[in-house]
């Protein structure tokens, strides 16, 4: 398990502001948000999760039966607080056997989302045909959200993303059948709105998708 900030583009060593900058660094792509250390899946962790950041923290909720919270780490440091966030979840997929989402809300050019989908980044681009009507629809903070199946990823995986309170926001699945839960209106809460209904979210194991 990692124990230092990295770049959340692509997992590369950062360099923290220093006399020479005044933002974190990658020799790769610049100037980042450091993606902070995954830690095991907690209440506590989700609290500190929430309490940093200034995007959304999405988490299907209630979750749907026998899923577990597995996993959240986030971009960002202490001085500017987190610019995107990942929620990972586990649970009986649709199909059988174990399926794994992990939900990412970020600023624009971040990065973070495009890395988990396994496709090039920093945003959906190209890989979401936005000129064909949305593949899913949601709820996300009480509003009807469209997301668009991208085309282009890793066979294992689904990927679905759009927009919501003005962000990215990205549903990574695995196995790839397991994106037929997409299709089934899921509510999304940001745990920011949730209050103490955090201390009720069961936990699980790590989810490994988040070491990607």
């Amino acid at each position: 398990m990692r124990g230092e900030p990295s770049c959340p583009k692509c997992g590369g060593r950062v360099r923290a502001p220093g006399l020479f900058a005044d933002s974190w660094q990658c020799d790769v792509h610049g100037t980042v948000h450091p993606l902070q250390p995954v830690v095991p899946p907690s209440v506590e962790a989700l609290t500190v999760a929430v309490k940093r950041a200034k995007v959304p923290v999405w988490m299907p909720w209630p979750l749907p039966v026998g899923w577990l919270f597995t996993g959240v780490t986030c971009a960002g440091d202490d001085r500017g607080g987190s610019r995107a966030t990942v929620v990972a979840c586990s649970g009986p997929g649709p199909l059988g056997g174990l399926g794994e989402m992990l939900l990412v809300a970020e600023e624009l050019g971040v990065g973070l989302g495009a890395r988990y989908a396994g496709v090039e980044g920093p945003d959906p681009g190209t890989y979401m045909s936005m000129d064909k009507p949305p593949q899913a629809k949601l709820m996300a903070a009480g509003r009807p959200t469209p997301l668009w199946h991208l085309s282009g990823v890793p066979d294992d995986r689904a990927v679905f993303a759009g927009e919501a309170c003005g962000l990215w926001l990205w549903a990574v699945v695995w196995p790839e059948q397991s994106g037929l839960m997409m299709y089934d209106e899921l509510i999304l809460t940001d745990l920011r709105d949730a209050g103490a209904e955090v201390d009720l979210v069961p936990c699980g194991a790590l989810s490994p998708r988040l070491l990607a």
